[in-house]
């Protein structure tokens, strides 16, 4: 039998390393200088919307990437936002024992992602 092991090496890969990768788009109207501004104003309250008493370090490794350190229910895990054109993206690598929690920080990445880039309220 023949063996293709390019086909099936990303899908263990990630099975060996025991993330669950989730990826994020949130859509934006406004230049990367503002997503800037208002990602690095409001990066202290990133830990306010996941579960588990969350905390989250951010640093900013290149202009338009923000990488995060996050802690949340005894476990560590990474990710960064990047900033593009027309939508900015969140990758977060969840442990395997929280990817139950995947739809909860979704939903939250969503909602609060839609009101940082969104127009002022009134």
């Amino acid at each position: 039998a023949e063996r293709h092991p390019d086909r099936r090496a990303p899908a263990l890969a990630r099975q060996r390393a025991g993330k669950q990768l989730m990826q994020v788009a949130i859509p934006h109207n406004l230049d990367r200088e503002e997503v800037r501004r208002r990602l690095s104003r409001r990066s202290h309250e990133l830990a306010d919307h996941l579960p588990g008493m969350a905390r989250v370090d951010t640093s900013w490794p290149s202009e338009d990437r923000m990488a995060m350190a996050i802690s949340a229910m005894g476990q560590s895990m990474t990710g960064h936002i990047d900033i593009q054109d027309h939508q900015v993206v969140f990758d977060i690598a969840l442990p395997g024992v929280l990817s139950f929690i995947q739809p909860i920080v979704e939903s939250a990445i969503r909602s609060q992602g839609s009101k940082l880039l969104g127009p002022p309220s009134p």
